[in-house]
Formats: C-alpha cells, sequence, structure tokens
C-alpha cells in the first residue's frame, strides 16, 4: 500500500489521497475524527474486497455499481442507494459485479488504516 499525501487538518481530521488495497480496489480516507471515519472505496469490475473481521462497526452505502455483500455467510446485492450494517466481529467482504463505489463508515476509527508518518 501507498499513500501519496496526507493533509491533517485543526480537528485531527484526516485526508488522505487514494492507496491500493486488493486487487482492483483502491480507497482514500474522507475523514477521521472523534470516533468515527468515513472512507471512500473504489472498485474495477470483478474485484474483491477480501472477506475479514475488525472490532469496528461498520455501514457500507453503495454509491454507484453493484456489489455482492457477504456478511456472516449470507449474501447480498447492494445496487446504488443501498446500505447494509456489519457488526462488530462479523466476517464480511465485498466483490463489485460491476464498476463501482462504496462509502464506507467505522466506529470507532480504524487506526490500521490511518497513514503512518
Amino acid at each position: 500500500m501507498t499513500v501519496e499525501s496526507t493533509a491533517r487538518g485543526a480537528a485531527g481530521v484526516v485526508a488522505a489521497a487514494w492507496e491500493d488495497a486488493e486487487p482492483g480496489v483502491r480507497r482514500r480516507i474522507l475523514e477521521a475524527s472523534g470516533r468515527l471515519m468515513l472512507m471512500e472505496v473504489q472498485f474495477a469490475a470483478g474485484a474483491e474486497g477480501y472477506e475479514h473481521r475488525h472490532a469496528h462497526e461498520q455501514i457500507s452505502y453503495c454509491i454507484a455499481g453493484r456489489f455482492e455483500y457477504s456478511l456472516d455467510g449470507g449474501t447480498h446485492v447492494l445496487t446504488a442507494g443501498q446500505s447494509i450494517y456489519v457488526p462488530c466481529n462479523v466476517r464480511h467482504g465485498a466483490r463489485a459485479l460491476e464498476a463501482g463505489t462504496l462509502l464506507d463508515v467505522f466506529t470507532p476509527i480504524r487506526d490500521d488504516l490511518l497513514p503512518r508518518g
């Protein structure tokens, strides 16, 4: 993963440039303040955000495209304007059925995703 640039605002907000996540997936932090983080994630058609789990609550909102979203052993199709809630420590992942973008909100902030430095 590489981060192109990072800026910190007076309120501790982090605005990061795009970074590669998995093949065909890139992400950027739009804001991280208080106990919330907002991240934009772009997927090429067929790209996957691999299944994983974390201690953070998450909501994924589909801005564009179609996604097959796996959540706790089930599968859901997300299209533009739809969202899905991911509880703490629940296994989840997404596969782009076509090129698209998700907006992810986390609480608390995902320190593991913050730029270093």
